[in-house]
């Protein structure tokens, strides 16, 4: 039976199971797969469909032959499931670095340069955006209404962002609600994966050359103006970090509610700096978004500079520097320009899912760009670039974009081409609900529900009596 959705000019194959069989002894992990095979790729729960196809190197449908296997078993058989276990994998980091961190300061956020578990999280999120991102929009039917379903998503995951994370919701330590405008955060975790979203899908809807993809030149010739656009926002990333002078400016921080606020200056008169004071990062959301919609928990508050706990938070030193408690948003406004260079490095993997079936020549076109990520990144953090995910730093864009891409082959070697599923079926749930994880569990969306329900007084509620939010 061939299947529907493909029907066109169709000659029967012949031999077809026998010789898949055959194959599969002499191969386990079917590393010489053919590449007339088909693969039902699971896309983001924010991307445009719930499934898109992969095309072989000519991007025309190949037919399927029925093998008398359930329907719900050849999809699940054709389906890349590395996709969510990848994304589930990265929920499952991310809610063991928010509740660990704080106890293992070794697994938390740096505090300024340097590379710890928290601080792929992000990175490995917006990669595998744009992997899904290649696979939902390969095939358009129209690419104005396309368009318009990418703005709508995007804008819903920035409402999304700023209910959760913007203020609304204050804490489990805060029982009160709400948020006074004048002080919401503009900018966060889903707010960046938006913006970096809408660009990867605008990128990936207007700017795909024609041509047939052969060889991994032919690939670049293809994707030539996307590469542009990255190279566009590197390069003004690295003009505004290094080229911007950075002014003297000063905060307000809160002191006793009788008492005025307390006004803290921070010298700079500097260019290039890129050091918690002084960076272009800091200064453009403060111009832009207003010092007072900043996140007031900076990660910079642990270093040593700051806190004797460090590199956990702590009471400042008696020679603190000024700006210690100044507000910082790790997800800013310059710092997302590099971020959305992450997924679109993601989306030049996932157009190698796309273009190539071979699991060799996948492998292959994935690793060649893997190593030399991860080595130029390096590179730069041991001549003075150094890695910080605060600002996004080029030197972080590489390395973590090529640890997105080797963790990424990994799982694919695995899951797909060895079989090795079962292993991975929580990780796989996961990543096949990972907004809605996200926001019960990260956010604290879900204790802060339960926190509503109490006895007698507000502070009589379940989640004290069990010890959270004490």
């Amino acid at each position: 039976m061939v299947d529907l959705r493909v029907m066109g000019n169709y000659k029967p194959i012949k031999n077809y199971d026998e010789d898949d069989n055959e194959q599969r002894r002499l191969d386990p992990c079917g590393m010489r797969q053919p590449t007339g095979r088909d693969d039902l790729e699971m896309a983001l729960p924010i991307s445009e469909s719930r499934s898109a196809t992969a095309y072989t190197n000519e991007e025309r449908p190949v037919k399927k032959i029925d093998d008398h296997s359930p329907p719900s078993s050849r999809n699940q058989s054709q389906r890349l499931i590395s996709l969510d276990v990848f994304r589930g994998l990265t929920v499952a980091l991310m809610i063991l670095v928010d509740d660990v961190g704080g106890i293992i300061p070794a697994i938390n956020h740096s505090p300024w340069n340097g590379l710890t578990l928290a601080d792929v999280v992000m990175p490995f999120f917006l990669f595998i955006v744009g992997v899904s991102l290649a696979l939902t929009y390969k095939k358009l039917s129209s690419r104005v209404v396309s368009t318009r379903k990418a703005i709508l998503r995007a804008l819903k995951l920035l409402a999304i962002g700023l209910f959760v994370q913007g203020g609304f919701l204050h804490g489990l330590n805060d029982l009160t609600y709400g948020v006074d405008i004048t002080r919401i955060r503009w900018m966060g975790i889903l707010q960046r994966i938006a913006v970096a979203y809408l660009v990867a899908a605008l990128c990936e809807i207007w700017l795909k050359g024609g041509g047939t993809v052969k060889s991994g030149s032919s690939l670049l010739r293809k994707y030539q103006y996307q590469w542009g656009v990255t190279l566009f926002l590197i390069s003004l990333y690295l003009c505004l970090i290094y080229g911007l002078y950075v002014p003297d400016w000063e905060y307000q921080i809160p002191t006793e509610p009788s008492l005025p606020p307390k006004i803290l200056s921070v010298k700079c008169g500097v260019r290039g700096d890129t050091g918690p004071a002084c960076n272009a990062v800091g200064m453009i959301d403060r111009k832009i978004l207003g010092i007072q919609h900043l996140y007031r928990r900076p990660v910079y508050a642990r270093m040593q500079e700051c806190s004797i706990n460090s590199p956990d938070y702590g009471p400042l030193p008696s020679d603190a520097p000024s700006w210690c408690q100044a507000p910082f948003d790790p997800e800013g406004l310059l710092s997302s320009v590099m971020a959305i260079v992450t997924c679109l490095i993601g989306l030049q993997y996932g157009h190698i899912i796309v273009h190539f079936k071979d699991h060799r020549e996948r492998i292959l076109h994935w690793m060649i760009p893997t190593s030399c990520l991860v080595v130029f990144g390096f590179a730069l953090d041991l001549f003075g670039m150094h890695i910080n995910k605060v600002q996004y730093s080029f030197s972080y864009t590489c390395v973590t974009a090529g640890a997105a891409g080797i963790l990424f082959t990994g799982i694919y070697l695995m899951v797909d081409v060895c079989g090795y599923s079962r292993v991975t079926t929580v990780l796989k749930w996961m990543g096949m609900h990972a907004l809605a994880i996200y926001i019960l569990a990260a956010c604290n969306v879900l204790p802060i529900v339960i926190q509503g329900f109490y006895w007698g007084h507000p502070r009589n509620n379940i989640l004290r009596l069990i010890g959270i939010g004490t």
